[in-house]
């Protein structure tokens, strides 16, 4: 509905934020299929979402340690961080990937420091060229017959 309000401006375009899908309980590795060509930076940030008999999407007044719904670390939650970056990468994105750091129990230094070690370790330098291009390098033709005992 926005993109039609705005009559799909080439401007209007998404900090993705993963985190935010897992509470509010959204196919996030979905949404990047449908608006991958609009993702401009992504928030490197984790969520989980633990529902009981008394609590569910909307937490109330509930603390964030107490919410079913809440932040956590990189790693820490439920999002599915190698999925995120494999889709991205197919995608050629060439966007930002942004520690944002929310979590509702670890301390923020521990948090900072592994959050970077975290999206080092996920980030994927794409290939120049497909893995089975050495298929296309040309035939020795005579080599091969000479190999398999053909001549």
């Amino acid at each position: 509905m926005f993109l039609e309000r705005v009559k799909n401006h080439a401007r209007a375009n998404l900090l993705y934020d993963p985190s935010h899908f897992v509470l509010q309980q959204l196919d996030y590795l979905d949404y990047i299929d449908i608006y991958h060509e609009r993702i401009r930076m992504f928030h490197v940030k984790d969520a989980e979402f633990n529902s009981t008999g008394r609590q569910g999407v909307y937490g109330g007044y509930q603390s964030w340690v107490d919410r079913a719904g809440r932040f956590r670390s990189p790693g820490d939650g439920q999002v599915d961080f190698s999925s995120i970056f494999s889709k991205l990468a197919a995608y050629d994105f060439n966007g930002w990937a942004v520690l944002e750091w929310e979590c509702a129990l670890k301390h923020p230094e521990d948090g900072a420091r592994e959050g970077a070690e975290f999206i080092g370790r996920h980030i994927i330098r794409v290939t120049e060229r497909a893995f089975d291009d050495f298929a296309d390098s040309g035939a020795d033709d005579a080599a091969n017959r000479k190999m398999l005992g053909l001549s």
